[in-house]
C-alpha cells in the first residue's frame, strides 16, 4: 500500500467520523443531506459485497466492515435518532436522476457482466455522484456550517489523493482501472468550486459558508 491510499483512507474515514461528531453532539442533522447518506451507504454495500467471498488483507476488511457500519450509523441517526431536525423541505435533489443513469451505465460498462463485478461498478458510479444531493442542499440554502464544510472538504480531499494512488500504482506496477480512475475524476471535479470557497471563506475564521444565491 503507498503512501496516497492510505492518507486517502484516513481522509475518508475522518470525514464519515466528523460528521457523526457533529450529528451526536450537536443533536442535530440541519444542513445534512440524508439524501446524500443513504448513497453513499448504498455505495459500500454494493461495492462490499465481497467481504462473504474474498479476503485480501486484514486492513482491507476491517476498513470494509468500518465504512459499512459507520454509514449506516450517519443514516440511523438522520432519519431515525434525530430525525426531527432533518431539513427534509431542502433536501429535495431527485436521486432518481442519478440512480437510472449510474444503472445503466454499469450494466452496459464493466469488466464481467457477473452480479458482483455489475454492483461493484454500479457502487464506483454510484460515488462519484452521491455527494450532489448534499451541494444541491448546500446551494439551496446559500450556507453551510463550518463543520459541514469540513466534512466535505476531507470527502474531497480523500477522491483527489486516490488520483495521486492511480498515479503511483500506474507507474510502478502498470496497473491502470479506467472505471475508477474516470468515475474518481468526475468526483473530484464536482469539488472544485467547493474547494476554492472553502479556503477563501471557511479557512479565514467565518463560522458559516455562504455562497451566491442564484438570481
Amino acid at each position: 500500500m503507498n503512501a496516497f491510499r492510505l492518507a486517502g483512507d484516513v481522509s475518508h474515514l475522518l470525514a464519515i467520523i466528523i460528521l457523526l461528531i457533529k450529528i451526536y453532539k450537536s443533536r442535530s442533522c440541519a444542513g445534512i443531506s440524508g439524501k446524500s447518506q443513504v448513497l453513499f451507504a448504498l455505495v459500500f454495500t454494493t461495492r462490499y459485497l465481497d467481504l462473504f467471498t474474498m479476503f485480501i488483507s486484514p486492513y482491507n476488511t476491517v476498513m470494509k466492515v468500518v465504512f459499512l457500519a459507520l454509514s449506516y450509523a450517519t443514516v440511523y441517526m438522520i432519519y431515525m435518532r434525530f430525525r426531527n431536525t432533518y431539513d427534509s423541505e431542502n433536501d429535495s435533489f431527485r436521486v432518481e436522476f442519478l440512480l437510472v443513469p449510474v444503472i445503466g451505465l454499469s450494466l452496459l460498462e464493466n469488466y464481467a457482466f457477473t452480479p458482483l463485478e455489475v454492483l461493484w461498478t454500479f457502487s464506483i458510479f454510484l460515488e462519484s455522484v452521491a455527494i450532489m444531493p448534499q451541494l444541491f442542499m448546500i446551494s439551496k440554502t446559500g450556507e453551510a456550517e463550518s463543520i459541514t464544510t469540513h466534512y466535505l472538504f476531507f470527502l474531497g480531499l480523500y477522491r483527489a489523493l486516490y488520483i495521486g494512488n492511480w498515479v503511483w500504482r500506474y507507474h510502478t506496477e502498470g496497473f491502470f482501472d479506467h472505471i475508477a480512475v474516470v468515475a474518481g475524476v468526475v468526483q473530484t471535479i464536482f469539488y472544485c468550486d467547493f474547494f476554492y470557497l472553502y479556503v477563501t471563506k471557511v479557512l479565514r475564521g467565518r463560522g458559516k459558508m455562504t455562497l451566491p444565491m442564484p438570481v
